[in-house]
């Protein structure tokens, strides 16, 4: 009889510290972070920039703040040369990750939160979201994909 009773208590206790973690594992967001594709949905049109070739962004996360660089890797000096900068604090609840851009070189941008969905998948961050500025030109979806830069 004690057999029968000590599987169902063994099961009970394994099940019960399983379902204990769920929904607290924190996902891993700190590092520096590089911006391989992108896509940008707004209105009918989609368009999705590959940022191993022409352009180069990174993202770097510490424990409260985030900050990103984006330029042109071809070190271009007329009307087509890019650089971009911003930064600011961000929340992390559970899966949804919202920077408060306070600093960016497109001054319009600051003063705004921007919510997404992450996901991290072995090295690689999945981020999609809306990006709104009320106001502004700007309401469109936005799905990053970023790899984690080895140390």
């Amino acid at each position: 009889m004690k057999l029968n009773v000590k599987y169902p208590v063994i099961f009970f206790v394994l099940f019960s510290c399983e379902t204990s973690r769920e929904g607290k594992e924190s996902i891993d967001l700190e590092g520096t972070w590089q911006l391989v594709s992108g896509t940008i949905i707004e209105k009918s049109d989609t368009t999705t920039t590959d940022y191993t070739k022409a352009n180069s962004m990174i993202k770097i996360i510490n424990k409260s703040h985030f900050a990103f660089l984006n330029h042109d890797i071809a070190n271009r000096k007329d009307s087509t040369a890019l650089f971009v900068a911003g930064g600011g604090r961000y929340e992390l609840k559970e899966n949804q990750y919202t920077e408060h851009l306070e600093y960016c070189s497109d001054r319009q941008w600051e003063g705004n939160n921007f919510t997404f969905t992450v996901i991290i998948q072995n090295d690689t961050l999945l981020q999609t979201g809306e990006e709104k500025i009320e106001g502004g030109e700007v309401n469109r979806i936005n799905i990053e994909k970023y790899v984690r830069v080895k140390k």
